[in-house]
């Protein structure tokens, strides 16, 4: 089965949901132009890591952003991967990514399970407990925000159950790109999979971004790479690859996990 991505490697302003939202309907509008079935956005999109703030313009629990998703998928019948954004509820905030089907569905809500101390999201965030599986078109696939990339048998598990295209999305530092683009390339390898890893463009008052934005075979290639600036990255995949790749070195059928 092929579809066509977009990944919206766009910059994001600092606290300011509103704007913000302005920007993803601009990305998600060129993305229909380009004729993609998917468009992917970075993590923390509605807020960027305006955190000691965050209690303050995180979205009660994500119903704002949920309904604008949902409008703007059934709208142009596009399946959105909509980043992450900050999710309030009466425990606190999440680090929580978004998926809406093309008819207007918010089909999974995952919460980032590992949490950057480096970056201080332990301090503002609550970390995740659920799994990031969805299905678009019948299709298994998987969700993870930006650290999680670090913990292979976390990427693993998705993939054992199912899961033949992992959704990425991020804010990874400029100064730390190589390690983005080795680690992505790692979990397509090992795992056989398509990584559809969507990172934002420019800087916050504390970090600068390292777009670079990628899209990765189950061979471990390099179908599409971003720059450092915004735009709009597409390609076209067939998720039948992953099964092909599979068969040619079978390493799930010679796994032994229960050494591991």
């Amino acid at each position: 089965m092929s579809m066509k991505i977009g990944l919206a490697q766009m910059d994001i302003t600092f606290g300011r949901p509103d704007e913000n939202k302005k920007r993803v309907q601009m990305w998600v509008k060129k993305a229909v132009e380009a004729d993609c079935d998917i468009v992917v956005f970075p993590e923390l999109w509605t807020t960027g890591y305006d955190l000691t703030r965050i209690g303050e313009i995180a979205d009660e629990d994500a119903r704002d952003i949920s309904a604008f998703l949902s409008d703007l998928s059934s709208r142009y019948s596009i399946h959105i991967v909509g980043g992450s954004i900050a999710k309030k509820t009466a425990d606190g905030v999440s680090n929580t990514l978004l998926v809406a089907d093309s008819s207007g569905n918010i089909i999974k809500q995952y919460n980032k399970l590992h949490l950057f101390k480096l970056m201080d999201e332990h301090h503002y965030l609550l970390p995740g407990k659920e799994d990031g599986l969805f299905k678009i078109l019948d299709t298994v696939m998987a969700g993870m925000i930006c650290y999680d990339i670090r913990f292979p048998e976390w990427f693993r598990r998705h993939v054992v159950e199912g899961a033949k295209a992992v959704f990425v999305v991020a804010q990874w530092p400029a100064e730390r790109i190589s390690h983005w683009k080795t680690l992505l390339t790692a979990r397509a390898i090992e795992n056989q999979c398509f990584v559809i890893a969507c990172n934002r463009a420019g800087s916050d008052p504390k970090n600068e971004f390292g777009g670079h934005s990628l899209i990765i075979s189950p061979w471990g290639d390099i179908i599409a790479e971003g720059s450092l600036e915004e735009e709009l990255i597409i390609s076209e995949i067939d998720l039948n690859e992953a099964d092909e790749v599979r068969k040619k070195i079978p390493i799930f059928q010679d796994r032994r996990p229960e050494f591991y």
